[in-house]
């Protein structure tokens, strides 16, 4: 079955706590804090799998959770870090932000992509001994992991997209150019789902073509197999626009030529401006008038014309002769870029909930929102800090920590951020 979408929900492993422990050894007296840090939690990465061809495996694991990190021991030991979860998807896998819709990552290449980070440990008691706070009874809790609802989209990397309405030879071509092996059959929607198949012409020279299912009037707004399918177009580096020029299903083949220019154009208007090649089909069942007309019409509209006989691939090899041409001077295939995520105004953050508690004289401030702000920032870049500072004040953490009796000089803990107050 081909599966082209998913909607599953990644959460990255949490810290593990540090420890509150003190060392004990005979003969030594007052050994003072050793408690360690707990693990970090493991990290979801996504990685391109070549052996996989559709998203059918999400319909049945929605959820991929990564491992905790281990709680932190005695002796300063550190906890076990959590193992990194990897999810395979096929190659041209985008992964978005379900609840945004922002682009996370294009599984296109071989390199693993990090989805998830898994949250830091938390710092056990040995870090936070003084001078004046010698025996520290507290220690930090872990960090969450991120956690994202994520929509998988496929869209196929070829090079060419063939392009056309139903039963126009499509899948005939696609069968005699290469070694792929569509369902052919004389009725419309014969292929259900996108099939690729490499094109050689030579050492070194090859190429891939995809037979998108065949599009009708109305496609770009969801009539038909075609909608489902646009989307695999989108990458394609050219089109390859397949007529039946002798009208044998009893349509125009100039209005058909029309409408799937247009339907491409509703669904992207990027792909109306795409390098296209018309090849007209089942010319043996054509008049030299009709196939002269239709010429005449293409050409007209700035397309070059390849009249063919796709099922004894007759006039086949100059047309594959010119797709080789064109993409030897086309840029490759289309990679979308990851999106940044948006930075609100400092000035526009509103006021926030959050708990302040005094721990042995450390003013430790919770509230999820500012785990995303904390990840966020860039704390060896002045602005960014900058940044930080003013979210601080917008959002009320400094005045709820004046109401809980914060003075100057004392620390301030927000999560794995620590730094001394200052008026």
């Amino acid at each position: 079955m081909f599966i082209d979408s998913a909607k599953i929900m990644v959460k990255a492993g949490d810290g593990g706590d540090g420890a509150v422990s003190f060392h004990r050894e005979k003969y030594v007296a007052a050994g003072g804090p050793d408690g360690g840090d707990g693990g970090r939690g493991g990290n979801i990465y996504f990685q391109v799998d070549d052996n996989l061809s559709t998203l059918a495996d999400f319909r049945y694991k929605r959820k991929y959770v990564a491992p905790n990190g281990n709680r932190g021991g005695a002796s300063r030991s550190s906890g076990k870090r959590g193992e990194d979860l990897i999810i395979r998807v096929p190659r041209g896998t985008l992964v978005k932000d379900a609840e945004t819709g922002r682009l996370l990552a294009d599984l296109s290449t071989d390199e693993p992509q990090l989805i998830a980070r898994g949250g830091n440990g938390g710092w056990g008691n040995s870090h936070f001994a003084t001078p004046t706070r010698q025996a520290p009874r507290f220690a930090k809790p872990g960090m969450p992991g991120e956690s994202f609802e994520l929509q998988l989209e496929l869209k196929l990397l070829a090079d060419v997209g063939l392009v056309g309405y139903p039963n126009v030879g499509k899948s005939t071509l696609v069968s005699v150019i290469s070694e792929a092996k569509p369902t052919i059959a004389n009725y419309h929607f014969t292929t259900i789902t996108p099939v690729l198949g490499v094109v050689r012409l030579g050492e070194g020279n090859s190429f891939v073509v995809a037979d998108i299912p065949g599009l009708i009037e109305g496609a770009g707004e969801g009539v038909g197999l075609g909608f489902q399918f646009l989307r695999h177009v989108e990458r394609c580096r050219m089109l390859v626009h397949i007529v039946d020029v002798s009208g044998s299903e009893g349509r125009d083949p100039k209005e058909d030529f029309h409408i799937i220019n247009q339907e491409l154009k509703k669904f992207n208007a990027d792909l109306a401006q795409r390098p296209m090649l018309v090849a007209g089909n089942k010319c043996d069942l054509a008049t030299e008038e009709q196939i002269a007309d239709f010429k005449k019409f293409v050409e007209e509209q700035g397309y070059e014309f390849f009249p063919i006989m796709a099922a004894i691939r007759y006039q086949v090899d100059p047309l594959l002769n010119r797709i080789a041409e064109m993409l030897s001077k086309l840029p490759p295939v289309k990679r979308f870029e990851p999106e940044a995520a948006p930075v609100v105004p400092a000035e526009e953050v509103g006021r926030q909930e959050v708990k302040v508690t005094n721990q042995d004289g450390v003013f430790v401030v919770e509230g999820e929102w500012l785990l995303q702000l904390i990840r966020s920032i860039n704390f060896d870049d002045y602005e960014s800090v900058q940044y930080f500072q003013r979210v601080l004040i917008s959002s009320g953490v400094i005045d709820a920590l004046r109401e809980a009796g914060i003075q100057e000089g004392d620390t301030v803990s927000i999560y794995e951020i620590e730094f001394d107050f200052v008026e």
